[in-house]
């Protein structure tokens, strides 16, 4: 089956990198054609913040995007590149829109994530800041393995590790990003989707709060 929106034979044809962490990178991944009518379907989204996909309203075209990350084949490519087993594990997709200044700090993921997927759909980045960074350490941005400009259709994967860590450099503005993720099990599914339901509206309610809200 070919998916309309991705290119999974450029994600086969792309090595892995296995050292320090297993990660790969895919530019061009979501395919040309399809760029468009996925961003004009986008969610709007005014806040920062990852918002869970049940929470949001989005046109066609993304909505088959979602089907296609969702599907079998989708599932089978990654488990081949990461020599893993998916089949059961559940699955979780956050959205993003805007970034703040106070996001891109380093950090590991959760140990309940098993594979993270960052898909960007930004038509273009001349911005220093907001390119994330895969690093060598927990507490030096300029120590980076390699640097991920947000740029439209691009994939970055990598398995999850205690020293997978990843940020960036401070950016203030619309910043879109897919995240999908293979969790442990169905409980880690639950609270991560809880701790996004509950802390996307506080984050709505603080910035409605400041005084420079309106």
């Amino acid at each position: 089956m070919s998916l309309r929106s991705l290119d999974l034979e450029a994600l086969k044809a792309v090595p892995l990198t296995r050292e320090p962490f297993e990660y790969f990178v895919v530019p061009g991944f979501v395919r040309p054609e399809a760029r468009a009518q996925i961003n004009a379907d986008y969610p709007k989204i005014s806040d920062g913040g990852s918002f869970p996909v049940a929470q949001l309203s989005y046109g066609p075209a993304f909505r088959e995007f979602l089907d296609d990350l969702m599907s079998e084949e989708f599932r089978d490519a990654f488990e081949e590149k990461f020599d893993l087993d998916l089949a059961g594990r559940p699955t979780t997709i956050t959205v993003r829109g805007q970034c703040s200044p106070r996001d891109g700090r380093i950090h590991t993921d959760t140990k309940s994530k098993i594979i993270t997927i960052l898909i960007y759909m930004n038509a273009g980045w001349e911005h220093p800041g907001g390119r994330l960074r895969l690093l060598k350490s927990a507490d030096n941005l300029d120590d980076a393995i390699m640097e991920v400009p947000p740029t439209e259709g691009t994939l970055l994967a990598f398995k999850r590790a205690d020293n997978s860590w990843h940020g960036h450099q401070p950016f203030a503005g619309e910043r879109r990003v897919i995240q999908f993720n293979w969790v442990t099990s169905e409980g880690d599914r639950r609270l991560a989707m809880l701790r996004h339901h509950v802390s996307a509206p506080f984050k709505r309610l603080i910035a409605a709060m400041r005084p420079n809200a309106a």
